[in-house]
Formats: C-alpha cells, structure tokens, sequence
C-alpha cells in the first residue's frame, strides 16, 4: 500500500468508521453526565488535556527524539480517549458511565485541543523551519470534519433507531476495531524505514508514556478521593488513547509523526488489559 492511499483513503475511513461506532454508542445523557460525576470529569479531563501532553513532552526530551516524532508524541499524548477504553473499563469493573462521558467529552473538546497543542508543539520543536508552519484554520476544519461529523452521525442514528443501535452496536464495533488494526499496521509498513532507524527510542518513549499515564493518573484520582471504579475509569482513559485520530491529524503535516501512535496502538492494548485485569480484583 503507498504512502497515499494509506493518508488520503484507509486512514480518514478507519477513523470515520471508529467514531461512528462511538456515537452509536452514545446517547445526550453522556454528556450531561457531567453534572452527575462534576469531580471525576473535572479531574479527568485535566489529566487527558494537561498532564498527557506534558508527559509527552518530557519523554521526546528524555528520549531526545527527532523533530517531527517529537511532535507525533505530543499528538499522541493530546489525542483523546478511545472507544476500547470503555470496553477494558467495563472488564475492570471501573465505572463505564463516567468513561463514556470522558470519551465523548474528549472527543469534541479535540476539535480545538489537538490543533492547538500541534501548534504549540511545532512551534517548540520546529522553530525556524517554515517548512512545518501550521495553518491552524484548514486544521481546525479537517479534524471537525474527520471527528464530529461520524461521531454526530452515529449519536443520530442511535436517537432515530435505538433498536437497531443497540442491536448491531457489537458488530459495529468489531468492524471499527478492524479498521484500527489495519490502520495500525499500515501505518507502520508505510514508515517501516524511520521506524527501524528509531524503534529503541519510540518504542521506549511510548511505552513510558502509557505506563506513566495511567500510573500518574490514577494516583491523582486516588489523592482526589475518587473511589476506585471511577479512579480506574481515568486511568484506562489515559492509557488507551484514540490514536487514529492522531495518525491522521500527523498526517496533515508530515507522515513521519504518525509513528509514535501507530507503535502506541501495538502496546496499549497489552499495558491497558493487564491494568484492566489488576484492577478486575481489585474493584471486586
């Protein structure tokens, strides 16, 4: 497969298909949760939109990655939750509702966060290479369009046919994780050249970035004196991340910062399942 066909055609189906079955899972009362859970959103979020992307920056510095992977981990570290972080949260016993409130509030709050830290992180990294300035207003528009318009999508179809919603939600999502393997592993056949030359460092930077999320973000939660299903629901969230969403908003600027996401997305299910699998017991 060329780099092309990935960018301009797998890549934006897989994550239309991926926030469709979101919104098919989602309902109006998921966002006015927040009013139920105000602590375990507030809290939450802060840790997706502050301390993901500052452990990101700290690991491309620690790992003294190259420019453009330096950015790729910040998207990475920005991008917000994904749908498997509500499955392996209802598997741990944590609290599904208040994970799927943070995934459908992450998920919009994306439209103006992830440019946003794009830019900045260009901007740190990049500074002085015209080459890589971000015209952050046609951004803005693409990841308005690549997320809220299949997420709004299936959030309508839920509303006019629940039934068939609640019916064929599983397969939806079978068919979604699909796409995200075959995105993942395209991702990294396309870039398999700057992945070989970088993989110790990549590798180890991601893998610390998925460890230290979810072991700082449950810390916080704990020390906030959220219980422990609701402590384990950040966590997940923090640790399973949409990383298409960040492979395709990488792509708009340069193919070469998918990589930290796509080598992400081959880790987070074994790091957040055994977390899942602890945290079972534990919340038991």
């Amino acid at each position: 497969m060329s780099d092309s066909v990935f960018i301009l055609v797998l890549l934006p189906i897989s994550l239309f298909v991926i926030l469709f079955s979101l919104g098919l899972a989602l309902t109006l009362d998921d966002f006015r949760r927040v009013v139920v859970y105000p602590r375990g959103v507030a809290i939450g979020m802060a840790n997706l939109l502050v301390i993901s992307p500052l452990l990101a920056v700290g690991l491309a510095l620690l790992f003294k990655l190259p420019p453009e992977l330096a950015v790729g981990m910040v998207l990475l570290g920005a991008s917000p939750g994904g749908t498997t972080a509500n499955m392996l949260t209802h598997l741990a016993k944590g609290d599904t509702a208040l994970s799927l409130t943070m995934t459908a509030i992450s998920s919009v709050a994306a439209v103006f966060t992830v440019p946003l830290l794009l830019d900045l992180a260009t901007q740190w990294f990049m500074a002085g290479d015209a080459q890589y300035t971000v015209a952050m207003g046609p951004i803005v528009v693409k990841i308005l369009l690549i997320t809220l318009l299949p997420l709004s999508i299936g959030m309508w179809v839920r509303s006019r046919a629940q039934a068939w919603s609640l019916r064929n939600e599983p397969l939806v999502k079978k068919i979604a994780m699909v796409f995200f393997v075959l995105v993942v592993f395209a991702a990294l056949w396309a870039e398999r050249e700057h992945i070989f030359g970088n993989l110790a460092s990549v590798g180890l930077a991601v893998l610390s970035l998925n460890v230290l999320a979810m072991g700082v973000s449950f810390g916080i939660a704990k020390l906030a004196g959220l219980d422990g299903p609701q402590s384990t629901a950040i966590s997940i969230e923090l640790g399973v991340h949409n990383t298409t969403l960040a492979m395709a908003v990488g792509a708009m600027v340069s193919a070469t910062m998918i990589i930290p996401a796509a080598v992400y997305g081959v880790f987070m299910f074994f790091t957040a399942g055994a977390f899942a699998k602890w945290m079972h017991a534990r919340n038991s």
